[in-house]
């Protein structure tokens, strides 16, 4: 175990630890793409609905959710609990991506604008330069895209992707691909990451991944399952989220967080997203869903 988790651990967490490590994410071989993988993916990808993803050049949703006690005492910089109790998220694919977040909490309004290699945090308006701050930051607004668009995030950009071993995910055959992505989500040199994949339907069902780009996380592991699709704008969506961390502490809830709202191509552009505050029109909530 890395000093930086250690450090952030309770003592008798740390306990805990040594008969209880859970299962993680397989080693790649390192062979690139295999074929079958690939087949797996792109079968995915079509089932939650590819095309009409293609033709998406903006996105707006909303988010709710609680966060459990423990982990906003071991993780408090990458929860940043006072700040992030809901959203409002807009992510612009054409020429970007371009993340937008605009989280609230009991002290106030959090920005993030998150672009390639770069990423900048405003709180009630006024920027941070902390480095630990952006840095969760920017893991937190590639994982939340990589969360909502799912399949679709792992279509480019693998340094591998291998078929690992089936697996079941609350009762569902799952098909497992093992993905390692350099640069990885947030500022992370590289990641890895277990897609389950639904054998009947296709959907994916879980991804397991480690979180590299901030020094706190690093050598951790976590999952978020994905419940409750729905069709929106002809792409099947997961409308719950829930995620728990697998490594160091096996099995401890994490977030529970639900998409309350999401529509299509505003028109946006990077200057209604950039900057301490959204534009008036990236500004209206995400259309409810009903």
């Amino acid at each position: 175990m890395r000093p930086s988790l250690i450090r952030l651990l309770p003592i008798a967490l740390i306990l805990l630890l040594g008969g209880c490590m859970s299962r993680g994410i397989p080693q790649a071989t390192g062979s690139g793409e295999q074929p079958a993988a690939r087949a797996v993916l792109q079968k995915s990808a079509e089932a939650h609905g590819l095309a009409a993803f293609r033709q998406i050049d903006d996105l707006s949703v909303g988010y709710a959710g609680e966060w459990y006690g423990l982990v906003t005492k071991v993780q408090p910089t990458l929860i940043d609990a006072d700040f992030r109790q809901g959203s409002q998220e807009r992510i612009i694919f054409k020429g970007g991506p371009l993340i937008g977040q605009r989280h609230l909490g009991p002290k106030g309004s959090k920005q993030v604008i998150r672009r390639s290699g770069d990423v900048q945090v405003f709180y009630n308006d006024a920027p941070t330069t902390d480095r630990d701050v952006l840095a969760a930051a920017a893991l937190v607004a590639d994982g939340y895209r990589m969360f909502l668009t799912g399949p679709f995030y792992f279509l480019d950009g693998n340094l591998s992707l291998e078929v690992g071993e089936d697996e079941t995910v609350e009762g569902r055959a799952c098909t497992t691909l093992v993905a390692v992505r350099r640069p990885g989500h947030g500022l992370s040199a590289e990641d890895r990451y277990l897609l389950f994949i639904d054998t009947e339907n296709h959907l994916l069902r879980r991804v397991r991944f480690t979180m590299e780009g901030l020094e706190s996380t690093q050598g951790a592991i976590a999952e978020v399952d994905f419940f409750d699709h729905r069709e929106i704008a002809g792409v099947t969506w997961p409308t719950r989220f829930y995620e728990r961390l697998r490594k160091p502490i096996p099995s401890l809830p994490v977030h529970d967080w639900r998409l309350i709202g999401l529509d299509v191509n505003r028109g946006l552009s990077e200057a209604d997203v950039a900057g301490p505050s959204f534009s008036a029109r990236a500004a209206e909530a995400a259309r409810p869903i009903k």
